[in-house]
């Protein structure tokens, strides 16, 4: 969690290991810049609970009408209490943090009160850290069967990997075990017992963003590292996991920063898939801490927030949570133009410098990401479908739903702190009608949102770090078309086939003539097949590749449907070849990592002469150093060839293992294909 001294509490900075790395450099500004808007390609269904912020006990105004007011007006759906790293030391029946500070007015009840006034779920945070099972049980029995609140997401813990465990320590913790085992047999223990009082709740544990400290890191006597501990643990009692997320860097890197969304997303699920054991698939995400360290108030954490909610809600995360509502100043500085109060709050506290030069406005007043989470009440609400969107320029973001009334819209984000861009939109699967799209805009240094409708639905000028969300009325009636295909599965998958299977649409007002497999490939779609069947067996895919499908039904009339839901699948390795692969990634400390790759011949013929290639699935990774070889890395293409003692592999299982120390600034996702002379390799 952060927070500041504007609530009598300290601010505590988490070191990230992301390398910092520079922005994008922005094209000739004066060429348009290409949009595609891709309907075909359908992502995640916008949850109830999709847009949320925290609240926290030092905040006196949690549940006051004019707060609560204003966050109902923005659209906000789940309130997260009592606030980050105060819940490991918060007592809720006494209403008292020993060590910390809890202001007047915020206790349970009234922050229940607010919640109800905002229309917001809550989200509640059990203390781990100085609490326990019993007193967390005893708190769904008050919330739900005293009180009849109805309280239905429950967290055990906040970052309680920052509880010493890797070296820093920030967190709460008074277990004399302070491991990750301990802190998962103890959400075994506070499930059953919080379960026990209500069983419809739904526990969540805490989990690391992968590709952030401590991600990849073993500690003691743990079987691995935290993710991997705790689902495989625990992964059985838990109905959701629980992430935070801060970039880190200047407004430039923050904002480059969430292009690393679709793969972090990716590999928590894979952790999640392979370690919390069967039916793991009900296991939800949650993300209840985002903000930046520059531009917090300006500009950069409106376009980051935007961007960021829009990203991992295109990832089937079930809420994302701003910190915080009232946080305090904290480094003033000047950001395009714009006063920054360097304050995670996106509602001004109204306080001053410690010397007193310079005072935030009026309690109360908005902060720029607070209108980007208005902008995202705007463009994106429940039940609308994320589709693909995507620029040809990486100053220019944009996202895009398509909503149950057929009309579809568009978030715009120029990242461009000094340049206007004009763009070009393209849309595959849907026609605007001809007429002016209703228009919100943020601009910098904008007090708020403004609406009209102008311009045509193809051509708009973005200004200078600015959020657009173009709403669109379709060219013609949806009335008749066939509903979504349900949600696909694949089986059988190999390094180069897959069988996709999927529900049955319903009917609209023709019968369903065929089904379309299509690929998201980037913000285009690629039709892999088509059947009258509800299954498909796709062939040529490319091994240890990664592919992301969705199915639409077609009537005997030509009308289409929806995308079903889509799904994400990988290749393996072939089952033989005359070659394998063995990757060991070892001693892994957040950003870097020694890794061990073992070259075998599985073939007849000895090889005298060898060429090992891969392909990294990322930008962020590399090969910093090797031994026992020669390493070369251009873009994310790998090249290793042999020292003149290794060159010579015998037949029949001959084999050489070399090593390189590797680095990485964001999620690390390992390569899915080797190729020895060219031939792919089985991967042991």
């Amino acid at each position: 969690m952060r927070r500041t001294t504007a609530f009598a509490a300290s601010l505590l900075l988490l070191a990230t290991a992301l390398s910092t790395v520079g922005g994008p450099v922005a094209a000739d500004p004066t060429d348009p810049v290409t949009v595609t808007v891709n309907t075909r390609a359908g992502l995640a269904t916008v949850p109830e609970t999709a847009l949320g912020v925290n609240h926290a006990i030092w905040d006196s105004q949690l549940g006051s009408a004019e707060t609560s007011d204003l966050l109902k007006a923005a659209g906000v759906k789940m309130l997260r209490y009592p606030g980050g790293s105060y819940a490991d030391i918060y007592h809720w029946e006494t209403h008292t943090a020993p060590g910390g500070y809890v202001a007047p007015n915020t206790d349970f009840d009234t922050f229940m009160a607010g919640a109800r006034r905002v229309g917001a779920q809550p989200m509640i945070i059990a203390n781990y850290g100085t609490g326990t099972a019993a007193e967390a049980a005893a708190w769904v029995r008050y919330a739900n069967v005293t009180k009849g609140y109805g309280a239905k997401w429950w967290t055990v813990g906040n970052e309680n990997y920052g509880n010493g465990h890797y070296g820093s320590a920030w967190e709460a913790d008074d277990h004399p075990d302070k491991s990750a085992a301990q802190y998962a047999r103890l959400v075994i223990e506070y499930a059953d017992a919080m379960k026990a009082v209500d069983p419809s709740i739904k526990v969540g544990a805490v989990l690391t963003m992968p590709g952030n400290w401590p991600d990849g890191i073993t500690a003691g006597s743990d079987p691995g590292p935290w993710n991997q501990t705790v689902l495989s643990l625990a992964g059985p009692k838990i109905d959701f996991v629980d992430v935070h997320w801060y970039p880190g860097g200047n407004a430039a890197d923050s904002l480059a920063r969430t292009n690393h969304l679709p793969d972090a997303a990716w590999l928590l699920r894979q952790q999640i898939a392979r370690y919390a054991g069967p039916g793991a698939d009900r296991i939800g995400i949650s993300f209840t801490e985002l903000n930046v360290d520059a531009g917090r108030t300006t500009a950069p954490g409106a376009l980051f927030l935007a961007d960021a909610y829009s990203g991992l809600l295109e990832q089937g995360v079930f809420t994302v949570q701003w910190w915080n509502v009232h946080n305090g100043i904290g480094t003033v500085s000047e950001v395009a133009g714009q006063t920054d109060y360097g304050d995670f709050g996106m509602l001004s506290s109204g306080n001053c410098t410690s010397d007193g030069e310079v005072c935030q406005p009026a309690f109360n007043t908005p902060f720029a990401p607070y209108h980007a989470l208005s902008m995202m009440n705007l463009f994106a609400r429940p039940g609308d479908q994320l589709v693909r969107a995507g620029t040809d320029e990486p100053l220019v973001a944009a996202h895009a739903v398509r909503r149950p009334d057929g009309s579809v819209a568009v978030l715009l984000l120029n990242k461009d702190p000094d340049n206007a861009h004009p763009v070009a939109l393209d849309y595959a699967g849907f026609t605007p009608a001809d007429e002016a799209p209703t228009v919100h805009t943020l601009a910098n240094g904008a007090t708020g949102i403004s609406t009209g409708r102008s311009g045509s639905a193809t051509v708009r000028t973005l200004p200078p770090y600015s959020l657009t969300t173009l709403v669109l009325r379709p060219a013609g009636s949806s009335a008749g078309r066939p509903g979504a295909p349900g949600r696909p599965t694949a089986g059988a998958v190999t390094d180069r086939a897959a069988t996709i299977s999927w529900p049955a649409a319903t009917p609209g007002a023709s019968p369903i003539a065929k089904y379309e497999v299509h690929r998201q490939y980037g913000a285009v779609s690629e039709q892999l097949g088509e059947t009258a069947g509800t299954s498909l067996t796709v062939g040529n895919l490319e091994p240890g590749a990664r592919y992301t499908v969705n199915v639409l039904a077609r009537d005997t009339a030509g009308r289409v449907s929806w995308s079903s839901p889509p799904l994400t699948f990988a290749t393996g390795s072939p089952a033989e070849s005359s070659c394998a692969v063995r990757f060991n990634d070892d001693n892994d400390w957040g950003n870097g990592y020694v890794a061990n790759v073992e070259v075998i011949n599985t073939g007849a013929k000895a090889v005298d002469g060898w060429t090992l290639t891969w392909t990294w699935p990322t930008d962020w990774q590399q090969v910093s150093s090797g031994w026992s070889a020669t390493w070369d890395q251009q873009g994310r293409n790998v090249r290793v060839t042999p020292t003149a003692d290794n060159r010579r592999l015998a037949a029949d299982g001959g084999s050489t293992t070399v090593g390189f120390v590797g680095a990485y600034s964001g999620p690390n996702v390992p390569p899915g294909a080797f190729r020895l002379n060219g031939t792919v390799c089985t991967l042991r």
